[in-house]
């Protein structure tokens, strides 16, 4: 009778012993396959940041975008991203944060084929007409005050009293 029990104990252990083995198995594979993708995931955000990523192949489409004052960045990679110029919305933005782009409101033509760099070569210049609305729309009168100012700072190098024309500088710019 007592081989009965050391048998049945025996099948037990070794049930137990490959369970625990299948399970540990299963357990390592499902990390070793996460760990892969997570690292997939990861090489691929960085690339879109730090490659040269576009949404199409050459020659793309040309798309108009509107940048309005005062929205935010991500709200522009969205924009970006719904018309399908770039490829991923928070690669664009972490890159505009990296570079510490400023983008700058007006309309522009991007094309589908541009990098990011391409992008912000584009968006970060004052289009033509924020640049017009920031002169007041004649070319004539921002040469002008463009003169004046040199003109003020000549003097304050002559006079040596730099504090009176910043503060007139300041109370011209507001």
């Amino acid at each position: 009778m007592t081989s009965k029990p050391t048998s049945t104990q025996l099948v037990l252990k070794i049930t137990s012993f490959i369970l625990r083995l299948l399970l540990n198995i299963l357990f390592y594979t499902i990390v070793v396959i996460l760990i892969a993708r997570a690292s997939k995931i990861t090489y691929d955000f960085c690339y879109q940041i730090f490659g040269q990523v576009t949404a199409s192949q050459e020659p793309g489409r040309d798309i108009e975008i509107r940048i309005d004052k005062g929205e935010s960045t991500m709200n522009v990679a969205g924009n970006l991203e719904l018309k399908r110029i770039i490829v991923n919305k928070y690669s664009f933005y972490v890159k505009a944060k990296l570079k510490k782009h400023t983008i700058m409101p007006g309309t522009y033509t991007l094309n589908t084929s541009m990098t990011y760099d391409e992008i912000f070569a584009v968006i970060t210049v004052p289009s033509e007409e924020e640049a017009d609305s920031d002169t007041g729309g004649s070319g004539a009168s921002g040469g002008a005050d463009t003169e004046d100012e040199s003109n003020t700072a000549d003097n304050t190098s002559e006079s040596g009293n730099s504090d009176e024309i910043d503060d007139t500088d300041s109370a011209d710019d507001n």
